[in-house]
């Protein structure tokens, strides 16, 4: 390997000058679509940046998702290993364990059984309008609308309680904060799979109609799962249920009020929506620091050798603005044909819950649109207070008002 760790750029890179709907800015920062970076614990990892390249990565067999492998790069050291850490985290899982867990979810995330919850996501969403517009002008939209849609929905769906939705959105903020240690970040985690193996213990008891209660009851494909199975497949889908489509409602609307005909037209024809929805994701594509996967076999990317044993990020954000891929890729094109993105990320591991969240926000937006068509700002566009600590991109806080 040329060179030394220390002369390669720091991964993640600051956006800290950035609007919050710009991309980090990786140009200049990388030498070639598939260059060396170092990572904050230590050692270096390649970053891959170029739509093709990515997909490449994230659907070849030679790249692992499984951080307990010696090499596997972190942008935050691992706790000590617990067996009930891993245990139905199906994300970090190669097959065929991967697979095995995701086949008995898939059903309850299918297009069709998403459709079913359409007006259940439309009550939900009407529901917060009215509490947000009986508050304001102004308020806050995220903490208004953005953030408790998508909770209460996830919580609808699993058989969560929303009325404890303070405490696991308060544990996921630290368990998705760059700048939580190790133990505030086991601490969080730790909280939330105690309240959730004593919600898991009751669905066994009592059952339920809800996916908590058919997992707890065997009732899906693959056969019978034990209690630490089924409490690691309730924390994933509680913590990346809500937070990422919350994150996706807030940015989305910024980008609509800085785009005040777009918003307009949707308000107009709501046909337009799931177009647009995608342009979205592609344009914001809020997992900014990418995913990461090991090598375990050696492969070229992009023209580059990579050794077994080496270190890799798949940065979305970078593929879904690939000049080679998307005309114009840093400017927001509503008419876009966006549907190559990969901002649910590509191959086997790609999000489970993506027509959930296309479905939310389509929803979400149009009403926004329609029955609040003078919304905009309530503070100067560079005042919007950005999420700068978390893993996945946001917003802290987004004034609005109306008339």
């Amino acid at each position: 390997m040329a060179g030394t760790v220390t002369d390669f750029p720091l991964f993640p890179f600051s956006d800290s000058d950035r609007a919050a709907f710009d991309p980090p800015d990786y140009h200049g920062r990388t030498e070639a679509p598939v260059s060396r970076v170092v990572l904050p614990t230590g050692g270096w990892a390649w970053l891959v940046t170029r739509l093709a390249d990515v997909r490449e990565v994230l659907r070849h067999p030679g790249f692992s998702a499984d951080i307990s492998r010696p090499g596997f790069p972190l942008l935050r050291p691992l706790p000590p290993a617990r067996d009930r850490d891993r245990a139905g985290f199906f994300i970090r899982m190669d097959e065929p364990e991967h697979g095995r867990y995701r086949r008995m979810l898939t059903p309850e995330f299918m297009l069709k059984s998403v459709r079913r919850l359409e007006p259940l996501i439309g009550r939900t969403v009407d529901g917060f309008l009215d509490d947000m517009i009986g508050y304001g002008p102004p308020a806050d939209l995220v903490a208004r609308f953005a953030l408790p849609v998508p909770s209460m929905v996830i919580c609808h769906l699993l058989g969560v309680p929303y009325d404890d939705h303070a405490f696991f959105q308060s544990r996921t903020r630290v368990l998705l904060s760059s700048g939580s240690t190790v133990e505030q970040a086991q601490a969080a985690a730790d909280d939330l799979r105690d309240y959730l193996s004593r919600l898991v213990a009751a669905k066994r008891r009592d059952g339920g109609d809800d996916v908590l209660g058919r997992l707890a009851a065997g009732r899906t494909r693959g056969g019978p799962l034990d209690h630490d199975e089924i409490v690691g497949m309730a924390l994933l889908l509680l913590v990346a249920g809500h937070e990422t489509t919350a994150n996706m409602i807030g940015l989305s609307t910024l980008v609509l009020l800085h785009h005040p005909g777009q918003f307009a037209a949707l308000a107009d024809d709501p046909d337009r929506a799931p177009a647009l929805v995608e342009e979205l994701l592609r344009y914001l594509t809020i997992v900014r620091t990418g995913l990461p996967r090991l090598a375990v076999a050696d492969i070229e990317i992009g023209g580059q050798h990579i050794r077994a044993g080496e270190g890799v990020i798949a940065l979305l954000s970078a593929a879904n603005r690939d000049e080679e891929a998307f005309t114009e890729p840093d400017r927001f094109d509503a008419d876009r044909d966006a549907q190559q993105h990969i901002a649910f990320g590509y191959g086997a591991h790609q999000c489970i819950g993506q027509p959930l969240a296309r479905t939310e926000l389509r929803i979400a937006l149009v009403a926004l649109a329609q029955r609040l068509p003078t919304l905009r700002l309530a503070v100067p566009e560079e005042e919007v207070a950005v999420r700068r600590d978390s893993f996945i991109h946001g917003l802290q806080r987004l004034p609005v008002t109306w008339n």
